[in-house]
């Protein structure tokens, strides 16, 4: 199988990248950089570049798109820029990429997995510009899954905070990771193999009932209390 990741250099997208080739799967990847071993790479930034589809095979079984931000303020300081910028890089380039590979991902019958956030159904306060970029990103999976049915499944997973380099201030000192640890049900928060393992899920054929939804990965922090 033929998969493309963008944002494969680190965090969730480096475990989903390794997690696929263990299984001897075929990893193309786009990020701002490129790593040492540059075999199917390609530098991107999900802002200002094109993806260069030239450097992609016909067929796409899967794309997954994990370029994300955590802009906490309060709404009184936001600006229209931050709100621009998330926006940017949570929603706008996610729709720019699957429309550069969408014939791609048509012919394999493939799959695409989005990241929204707990945020975006949970009302936490700080939370405002992330929430709606992410939000669209919900709206933008239950429209492309009606749309692309029967030839391709799209979900996208909302995780709560997982320990990647994006959340490296939030858990900073070990205060900060029992604070963050007891504001879930089960005591503990994210790791990139959690999410990772459920993105390799949806992808396999595994999954292949599976369109349209919104899965949380979140220990369950927005339904239990």
């Amino acid at each position: 199988m033929n998969y493309l990741i963008i944002g494969a250099t680190s965090g969730i997208g480096k475990s989903i990248t390794e997690k696929l080739r263990n299984q001897q799967h075929q990893v193309f990847s786009a990020q701002r950089t490129v790593t040492e071993d540059a075999t199917n790479q390609q530098s991107f930034d999900v802002i200002t570049d094109e993806l260069n589809v030239s450097m992609l095979p016909e067929n796409i079984d899967g794309l997954v798109y994990c370029p994300g931000s955590i802009n906490l303020k309060p709404f009184h300081r936001l600006t229209t820029a931050d709100y621009y910028n998330d926006w940017q890089i949570n929603f706008l380039g996610a729709v720019k990429v699957i429309q550069a590979v969408l014939p791609r991902l048509k012919t394999a019958k493939g799959s695409i997995v989005l990241f929204s956030s707990v945020a975006a159904q949970t009302g936490m306060p700080f939370h405002a510009s992330i929430a709606s970029a992410k939000a669209a990103i919900e709206g933008l999976t239950y429209s492309l899954a009606a749309e692309f049915a029967p030839l391709i499944r799209v979900n996208a997973i909302a995780p709560s905070l997982t320990d990647t380099p994006l959340a490296t201030k939030l858990l900073a000192d070990d205060s900060k990771k029992e604070a963050a640890a007891k504001r879930h049900p089960l005591q503990k928060f994210g790791q990139v193999n959690d999410i990772a393992s459920m993105a390799s899920f949806l992808l396999s054929s595994d999954a292949s009932f599976i369109t349209g939804q919104v899965i949380k990965i979140d220990g369950g922090m927005s339904n239990i209390r």
